[in-house]
């Protein structure tokens, strides 16, 4: 039986994760699409001064991508920028490749998720509006919360596992397969140490997406980062040293 050809994808909304240079004109492409998911594709002559993708397949930016091709690696045909998103400056882009890296390390290509490409695109749109890092912080939590129910790792934010209310007096031990644990006893406990046992109120905060104080944030972030390194395994995530790299430096010019 003769093979039937592979129909293209036309005007799929897209951003692009992540480009590096392919031969000597041509680009690799990792898009999260709307409706596939993380797809892989070749913008072959991309680099070409005359070529009409050349300059338009950047990170951030809404896209239309059109493309072809049976193998795991696709052949990009077209691309048109769809506008309506303002460029991430300073430390708004520092999160903005933190986001495409968690993306491309726990997202499956051609898994499709078009609940979490709307979270993406709102995450950037209220990242371009923030300056203040407090309020930056709240956007990835937001997000890092989603991704992992998308991924069907959703967190047990309100109730601990023996099915009890989640009590903001209490103090927990979170395991990321299983969820909270009330803790009985009192427990010592220094700043930035055991990043699975956590406040009732952190939880809350994270099941709430919002975080009213600086220590309840750091908690969050603390336990995010417990929780995301679990299931990353041995992945690293590159871009957390260069935001804490960028914060000393700051710090020490202060």
């Amino acid at each position: 039986m003769a093979r039937q050809p592979v129909q293209p994808h036309d005007d799929e909304p897209a951003f692009v994760l992540h480009a590096y240079p392919y031969r000597e004109t041509s680009l690799i492409v990792e898009a999260f699409t709307a409706g596939f998911g993380r797809v892989p594709m070749v913008a072959r002559g991309a680099k070409r001064p005359r070529s009409e993708m050349r300059g338009l397949l950047q990170a951030f930016q809404p896209l239309a991508l059109s493309w072809a091709g049976s193998a795991e690696l696709k052949t990009l045909i077209k691309a048109e920028w769809r506008g309506g998103l303002p460029l991430l400056h300073g430390s708004a882009l520092l999160c903005g490749f933190y986001l495409n890296e968690l993306l491309l390390k726990l997202l499956a290509r051609e898994d499709a998720h078009p609940a979490l490409f709307d979270d993406y695109a709102a995450a950037l749109q209220a990242l371009s509006a923030e300056s203040a890092s407090t309020a930056q912080a709240a956007v990835l939590r937001r997000f890092e919360v989603r991704l992992l129910s998308e991924l069907g790792y959703a967190l047990q934010l309100t109730r601990d596992v023996d099915d009890a209310p989640i009590d903001s007096s209490r103090m927990y031990h979170y395991a990321p397969d299983r969820g909270p644990r009330v803790i009985v006893a009192n427990v010592a406990r220094e700043p930035g140490q055991h990043p699975r046992l956590v406040r009732g109120t952190t939880l809350m905060a994270l099941a709430a997406g919002s975080f009213p104080d600086a220590d309840i944030a750091a908690e969050a972030k603390r336990l995010m980062r417990d929780v995301l390194d679990h299931y990353l395994e041995e992945r690293r995530i590159v871009s957390r040293r260069v935001v804490r790299d960028l914060v000393n430096l700051e710090e020490e010019g202060s």
